[in-house]
């Protein structure tokens, strides 16, 4: 082992499923992929918070704004995990807020999409935290060690959302009609943006061929986008709602749903920025980052003054 190569050394770890961790030696593009995955999964838990966060003071209970605002809160949190790993691959958190706020970093598409109604805040956790779980499981065995880690107490929290989303849907499911219709209409508008969350076809998938040679995923964008679907439609019928597609139907053979694709020009268009609400969400990103100045210089005073006792003791 002390003669093998960085390269080798790197392989070897790939090939017994062991993690590489900050330190060890790795290929630049894997680094690249590392920083460009896991700060836009930073970004898209930031961004997230923006939807939901202008329902809290909406919410129709106390229970339910308390619960609201806890889930907002994890989404915070879990941006801090992810900024911290995709810092210990040489990046700093400057450099990471900077390509966010400028627009040239990316964040799921999903988050560039209005909430209209209180049903809305039960698709987005049911349908779009659902789908997030569908991709991160397989996250807490990927390839990087502080990545891996970070996503363990992410996907347990992100599972009480679900729950939370799914739960505001059975309420509303079981309710009065308008309450049913609200519902309905939710899953109409969130279906095709939350099958784009998974990402273009494998055939048309630029990452995805690095990302699972280097165990970084474990599964294709299709592979997730069909489990997805299987998951959910027994869950829409449970509710008695009705998914938004005429092709979906059971497929025998492959034991499972054949659906329709979602418009990947619509796709596209979202992710250049041409959303919804992508210039609104860069905004409030802008305008919250502007107000906290105050915030990090305060921290970062009390940090040196803090040091400077600890060396001076």
């Amino acid at each position: 082992m002390e003669n093998q190569k960085p390269e080798e050394l790197f392989e070897d770890k790939l090939s017994k499923n062991d993690v590489i961790e900050p330190k060890d030696w790795m290929p630049e593009n894997y680094r690249k992929h590392l920083i460009r995955q896991i700060s836009q999964h930073a970004h898209s838990e930031v961004v997230g918070m923006l939807p939901e966060g202008n329902w809290i003071t909406r919410a129709p209970s106390l229970r339910a704004k308390l619960v609201l605002l806890a889930k907002v809160q994890d989404e915070g949190g879990h941006g801090l995990y992810l900024y911290t790993a995709a810092e210990s691959l040489g990046v700093s958190r400057d450099e990471l807020l900077e390509a966010l706020h400028t627009g040239k970093a990316k964040y799921s598409s999903i988050f560039n999409y209005p909430t209209l109604t209180w049903a809305d805040i039960g698709a987005v956790g049911w349908l779009v935290d659902g789908a997030a779980i569908m991709n991160q499981v397989m996250l807490q065995r990927t390839s990087y060690g502080p990545y891996a880690r970070a996503m363990v107490r992410i996907c347990k929290e992100e599972s009480f959302h679900q729950r939370q989303g799914y739960e505001i849907m059975t309420r509303m499911s079981f309710g009065t009609p308008e309450q049913k219709a609200m519902a309905q209409d939710a899953i109409n508008r969130w279906w095709f943006p939350t099958l784009m969350m998974f990402g273009p076809p494998d055939s048309e998938s630029p990452n995805s061929e690095n990302a699972l040679k280097w165990r970084i995923k474990r599964e294709s964008n299709d592979q997730l986008r069909q489990r997805f679907v299987n998951q959910t439609v027994e869950q829409a019928e449970y509710l008695g709602l009705t998914i938004p597609d005429k092709n979906l139907k059971w497929n025998e053979s492959k034991q499972g749903y054949d659906f329709s694709e979602p418009d990947w020009s619509e796709f596209k268009n979202v992710i250049k920025g041409n959303g919804p609400c992508n210039k609104e969400r860069l905004a409030a990103r802008n305008k919250a980052h502007d107000d906290g100045a105050w915030v990090r210089a305060a921290a970062a005073a009390y940090g040196k003054k803090q040091m400077e006792e600890f060396i001076a003791a």
